[in-house]
């Protein structure tokens, strides 16, 4: 892992979503060079779900050496985040260093994402990064190194990136594009960079995307804060880059990745919105038991005359009243291939059902896939993070539930399929 260098001592960073995740790790590793934080998000009580709030936060910065000022911030909002700003200025006597962390994700199609999801998105993403850059530069230009570091990937038109989730990635893209805009507008008078990782990162939000078990996938926060150290340490002539985690890091002399794991040695998850993660995603889903997208299955290896119709045996068996009460989902699956069709699993009323054809009542959760992976994916040979971020499984509907059903994929697992 990468050593401080006491490069930030004394700057001031405004970090949006510092409450917890990457934002807070970023915090805590400039403030063990005694740097002034302000934390800028929304969590001031605890939330049931997620860990931490700005308070918190504070807490964990003081404690490392810095020094914090907690602001309960709505990035959607122009008032609360002016009212921040000069909070800041006011406490710290300006502002150096703006990394625009705070994001909003919803991995859905363009018929199942809600317009208010819609426009959270764009609000925090796009507009949020927009407006706290906008009201922060002033400032920025009277410091003597300033930064502004976006939390976002590289502009990438791959439409794989696109197909799946097109109102996240417009509004994710928006966050690059005022990188590529505001990097050119403040050549010379401010870096301006953006910084993605390679791979999954450990947060709350891949803990809801990806269920159970992903965590074994993904690396620490800890490297891409160790990533934004080294950019944020640059002179103000290093800007308009789109840069990688795992990149900077290796110019900067590390080599040793496996500290960053979660699990060293596990296959680890390729990020989103990378074309080499494309490929290797694929890769993964295959050497994992998944269908190769264009390649028929052989005779040599076919599966039994029964494959589905026994996963569903299987599930009939598991499913109960108390799996039903704690679901509350109907899931639909459109199967392609050799054992194509329509299968449902009712997991809202009574003690639960399933088989084969259109649900009774319309499905919460549709999936799509080859009906050879299908199998494979209830049994555990296939991680479902694995097969829908490679394209291979599509999700229409509420991805809550899409996450809820991977549990009863386990517990079919056990059940040894």
């Amino acid at each position: 892992m990468l050593q401080n260098t006491g490069k930030l001592a004394g700057r001031t960073l405004f970090i949006t979503g510092a409450s917890r995740g990457i934002g807070k790790a970023i915090a805590l590793k400039a403030a063990k060079d005694g740097a002034n934080i302000v934390i800028a998000a929304k969590t001031a009580e605890p939330h049931p779900k997620l860990p931490g709030t700005i308070y918190t936060a504070a807490e964990e910065v003081e404690m490392a050496g810095g020094v914090a000022l907690p602001c309960v911030v709505d990035i959607r909002d122009e008032q609360q985040v002016g009212e921040a700003v000069l909070k800041a200025v006011e406490k710290f006597g300006g502002i150096d260093i703006l990394v625009n962390n705070a994001s909003a994700i919803s991995l859905t199609g363009t018929l199942q994402t809600p317009l208010k999801r819609v426009d959270l998105m764009l609000g925090i993403n796009l507009r949020g990064t927009y407006l706290t850059s906008k009201l922060c530069i002033p400032h920025l230009l009277k410091s003597r190194s300033p930064h502004i570091l976006n939390l976002s990937p590289p502009l990438n038109l791959n439409p794989i990136w696109f197909k799946n989730h097109t109102a996240y990635t417009m509004a994710k893209y928006g966050m690059s594009m005022c990188v590529l805009g505001m990097a050119e507008e403040f050549r010379e008078q401010i870096a301006i960079n953006a910084l993605w990782p390679r791979t999954a990162i450990q947060t709350a939000a891949m803990d809801m995307l990806g269920g159970d078990g992903v965590g074994k996938q993904c690396r620490k926060v800890d490297i891409v804060a160790d990533a934004a150290y080294v950019i944020l340490s640059q002179p103000t002539s290093y800007t308009g880059h789109f840069l990688l985690d795992e990149d900077i890091l290796r110019e900067h002399g590390v080599n040793d990745f496996e500290p960053y794991a979660i699990q060293p040695g596990h296959p680890l998850l390729p990020d989103f919105f990378l074309d080499e993660a494309s490929e290797t995603l694929t890769q993964k889903t295959e050497q994992h038991g998944a269908t190769p997208a264009s390649t028929p299955p052989s005779s040599a290896s076919a599966p039994p005359s029964r494959p589905i119709e026994s996963t569903f045996d299987v599930i009939r068996g598991i499913i109960n009243a108390d799996l039903v009460r704690s679901t509350q989902g109907v899931y639909q699956f459109d199967l392609s291939g050799e054992h194509g069709g329509v299968w449902f699993l009712d997991l809202k009323s009574g003690s639960g059902s399933a088989g084969c054809g259109q649900p009774s009542d319309k499905a919460d959760v549709v999936m799509s896939m080859d009906s050879a992976d299908f199998s494979k994916m209830f049994s555990g040979q296939l991680r479902p993070t694995l097969a829908f971020m490679s394209g291979k499984l599509k999700i229409k509907g509420d991805m809550t539930l899409a996450i809820k059903l991977e549990k009863l994929m386990n517990s079919m697992n056990k059940a040894k399929l």
